[in-house]
């Protein structure tokens, strides 16, 4: 056991200096900046993902809506992953690869952007969401692992861990909209409440 915490140790260590080598600092920008300026055009942000993504969709939802550090008014955020009557009643009636691209097609409109978040990055009921979004006029951001799948290709911007393991690739996602939510709270701060 202790050998395998310290390769899990070593490991992150290692992924988190490559971090700093790659596009990664650059993306995280993006992706921020794409944020403020949908919110600050009246728009919101629709997210979901499959598993201990959609709890990571919830998570970056809850911290958009409530607050990540700073007190400050609510930003509009909406985690497709938690509505079980909804997910129910469109698995049942479409299928379970629809059931996020059914509520972009109640709920997205132009000005929004649509995050989804995928370790494989192959998840279908995310890639439906995303050609619903596309089809709507939304912006399509991704969080991806392994090498982004055919989400990557379809994303507007992608953010790509490229480790094997889902762990790792899920616990960098938490770091990522954590330090997302960060610069986006900064920046709409002043804006919201001058």
């Amino acid at each position: 056991m202790k050998d395998r915490i310290n390769n899990v140790i070593d490991e992150q260590i290692n992924n988190l200096n490559n971090l700093k080598k790659g596009d990664y600092i650059e993306t995280l920008i993006k992706i921020s900046e794409s944020i403020v300026k949908c919110i600050k055009n009246g728009g919101k942000i629709l997210i979901a993902g499959n598993g201990g993504s959609a709890a990571d969709a919830q998570h970056f939802a809850a911290e958009i809506i409530g607050r990540f550090v700073l007190e400050r008014k609510g930003y509009p955020a909406i985690a497709l992953t938690t509505d079980t009557s909804i997910i129910t009643s469109i698995g049942n009636d479409y299928g379970y690869d629809y059931i996020f691209a059914r509520q972009i097609e109640g709920l997205g409109n132009k000005n929004d952007i649509f995050i989804g978040i995928s370790t494989s990055g192959n998840s279908k009921n995310i890639i439906e969401a995303i050609k619903t979004a596309k089809e709507k006029g939304l912006t399509i951001i991704s969080l991806t692992g392994k090498d982004g799948g055919q989400i990557k290709e379809l994303s507007d911007i992608c953010l790509n861990l490229s480790y094997k393991e889902t762990a790792r690739v899920q616990e960098h996602h938490l770091m990522s909209y954590h330090l997302i939510c960060e610069f986006v709270e900064k920046e709409l701060k002043s804006y919201y409440n001058d």
